[in-house]
């Protein structure tokens, strides 16, 4: 777990609002359902987050991950620090990214090719690398296979020209797709504030696939700036959003601002996909949705030079306005 000084304590943020409010109405979309593009598109717009059931991904390939996970975040904290620092992959623990930004969580930050994910397993697993690495590898082909999936009936509610545009980016060779491990411990000593598990912030990816245990912590941000609590479903995916999916539909599409609160009784472990392109992939507003005298919103910029800014930038910063265009 978790074992952090009291310095180290003052530094976490709390938010002084223990009532948390549910998202009652959070968007569910069947992949399976005959009009799940057309579902899609509209929980992109409005939220830029919604849930998928029917999404192919077996229960022992979610629950394998989970098991390998649990196990390594038992370790003792000596043991865990062999698979790091993370700098940026590799373990971490309390710091999130090089500019100050602190959290109530351990984590274990990967790399999705299979050879990164091979020598991962050498120095994570106490034991039986063999059995990390085969459960991180059968997770990461599943939720790369549902993110594509949703990506290509995005491309087709939008009508675009192909049904790939999304997905190849995702499916190239070279793309530079993450994964990450998050381990929030039970904070019980502080019942009556909520603390910061992991800070506001967008994802600068393409578009993230999120699974969590069943325990509380996951709030979004609505268009209104109020936070809602997103009820936990272990059998099913979150699918967020990204910065760089955002600029793609010229900001039809809307990268959405999350967070996670440490959970007073309960551990949460939460494992997410972000799916990325190669670094020198350019981003900028598809041709297709800039036309009948719409205005592209965001300058042409590779993968590699938002991915940079993004890393000197702190976690609630708005990362796309440097980006934007500046209206006449």
């Amino acid at each position: 777990m978790v074992v952090l000084s009291r310095p180290a304590l003052d530094e976490i943020s709390f938010v002084n609002n223990p009532k948390q409010t549910l998202l009652s109405a959070i968007p569910v979309v069947d992949l399976s359902h005959p009009d799940a593009k057309s579902l899609l598109l509209h929980a992109c717009e409005e939220y830029g987050f919604f849930k998928v059931i029917n999404h192919g991904v077996p229960e022992g390939v979610m629950k394998g991950l989970e098991d390998e996970a649990a196990k390594f975040f038992s370790l003792p904290r000596s043991e865990k620090e062999k698979a790091g620092p993370a700098d940026p992959f590799g373990y971490g623990n309390k710091t999130i990214g090089p500019n100050g930004d602190v959290g109530w969580v351990e984590y274990l930050l990967l790399k999705t090719d299979v050879k990164s994910i091979y020598h991962s397993a050498l120095d994570v697993s106490s034991g039986n690398p063999e059995k990390f690495r085969s459960a991180v590898t059968d997770y990461v082909s599943g939720v790369r296979d549902l993110a594509c999936e949703v990506l290509e009936l995005l491309a087709e509610g939008l009508k675009l020209q192909h049904r790939s545009l999304f997905s190849k980016l995702l499916k190239d060779e070279e793309n530079d797709s993450i994964f990450r491990l998050n381990h929030y411990p039970p904070c019980p000593d502080f019942q009556s504030l909520e603390m910061i598990g992991f800070g506001e912030h967008t994802d600068p990816q393409i578009v993230s696939v999120l699974r969590s245990n069943d325990s509380t912590g996951l709030q979004i941000s609505l268009k209104d700036g109020s936070w809602v609590s997103v009820p936990p479903d272990q059998n099913s995916f979150f699918i967020l959003v990204g910065d760089s999916l955002q600029v793609l539909t010229n900001g039809r599409f809307r990268s959405v601002r999350h967070r996670v609160i440490a959970n007073s009784f309960k551990s949460r472990l939460s494992m997410i996909y972000f799916g990325a392109p190669a670094l020198q992939e350019k981003i900028a507003p598809l041709p297709s949705l800039t036309g009948a005298g719409a205005l592209s919103k965001y300058k042409e910029f590779t993968w590699s030079e938002y991915k940079t800014s993004a890393y000197k930038s702190r976690l609630a910063d708005n990362r796309l306005v440097l980006f934007e265009k500046k209206s006449a």
